[in-house]
């Protein structure tokens, strides 16, 4: 996969492991990394949907929800642009997607555990605001080096919610037989280089590891309700109603992972000022300062029990409220 050697992914963690009295040492590329994530450049994102790849029917569904049951371009591997409500099935036939299907119920496919996808299902977005074009420019470049002529591939471009993104279908057999698996490494590599083909076409782009910018993610009570209400967040709902039972009880006991949430948090302060103090040192006091206000600035770590217990416990605050009463 081609790759630009300018531009290597950062290792925040390196930097701590200097050891004292060593010179942290940056590389321009790793300067303006620093820079970004500092400045709290927007991040991109990129998602892999689990579900519906692994058969035929799943695949049009999937296709039809993408561009729209023809109302939307699908452009193809090939820089064609398709329009058709035909056109998950000639997607289908184009890329031999059956043949799988056929060797299932000829007995020459897996017979045991998950079956194989059919297709990868990726997803690239970016903050509200970033023009919807770049965006899909930049998906068609990465495409392009990660998969032309290897992996066939389509993409559609929707604006229909306040983030643009781009639905990516990926054929997860290569032209040469080779099965794609995505790793957790494979997706850092993608974000990476998404942002990549993103600053190069003039946006404000970053891909850096939630960890080392201090931020843990915080479920959303109303997307976890509505994902709840389509059926597919057993486990959510689980967590959720274990918080809001200790909510009741006034149980505000931290879980166990708290405790290795606190061993990142000091690791990346410390790798961060680390970085500060060689700003500093090499006459970038203005930027040693961002630095150090950028640690402080951080969040207090919290588990994911604790986030969705303080929601629940502001959203019980919200209702009993005077001015809710009032309202009401």
């Amino acid at each position: 996969m081609p790759r630009n050697l300018n531009e290597p992914g950062f290792d925040l963690f390196s930097h701590a492991r200097q050891g004292p009295g060593r010179q942290v040492r940056l590389s321009p590329a790793e300067i303006a990394q620093v820079a970004r994530t500092v400045g709290r450049s927007p991040e991109v994102m990129v998602k892999v949907l689990s579900r519906g790849a692994t058969d035929l029917a799943a695949v049009r569904k999937h296709v039809d929800y993408i561009d729209r049951k023809g109302q939307l371009d699908l452009e193809t591997d090939d820089g064609q642009k398709v329009r058709s409500r035909d056109a998950a099935e000639d997607l289908l036939t184009d890329w031999d997607l059956e043949i799988d299907e056929h060797r299932r119920t000829m007995g020459l496919g897996p017979t045991s555990g998950k079956l194989p996808r059919l297709i990868h299902k990726l997803v690239f977005s970016m903050p509200p605001g970033t023009p919807p074009e770049k965006v899909f420019g930049a998906v068609r470049n990465f495409c392009r080096e990660e998969f032309a002529l290897k992996h066939r591939y389509a993409m559609v471009l929707h604006t229909d919610e306040p983030h643009p993104h781009v639905h990516v279908i990926l054929k997860a057999v290569s032209e040469e037989g080779i099965r794609l698996n995505i790793r957790k490494e494979t997706l850092r590599d993608w974000r990476q280089e998404f942002a990549r083909h993103l600053r190069a076409l003039g946006i404000e782009a970053n891909a850096t590891p939630r960890a080392v910018r201090g931020d843990v993610r915080t479920p959303k009570l109303d997307g976890i309700y509505r994902a709840q209400m389509r059926g597919d967040s057993w486990h959510m709902r689980e967590r959720v109603e274990s918080a809001a039972a200790a909510l009741t009880r006034g149980d505000r006991i931290a879980e166990h992972g708290k405790g290795k949430l606190m061993e990142t948090r000091r690791r990346v302060g410390h790798a961060w000022l680390a970085i500060g103090d060689a700003m500093s040192a090499s006459g970038h006091a203005a930027f040693a300062g961002e630095i150090r206000q950028f640690v402080a600035q951080m969040a207090p770590p919290r588990t994911e029990r604790e986030q969705i217990i303080d929601q629940l416990h502001r959203h019980q605050e919200k209702i009993l409220s005077p001015e809710m009463q009032i309202s009401k």
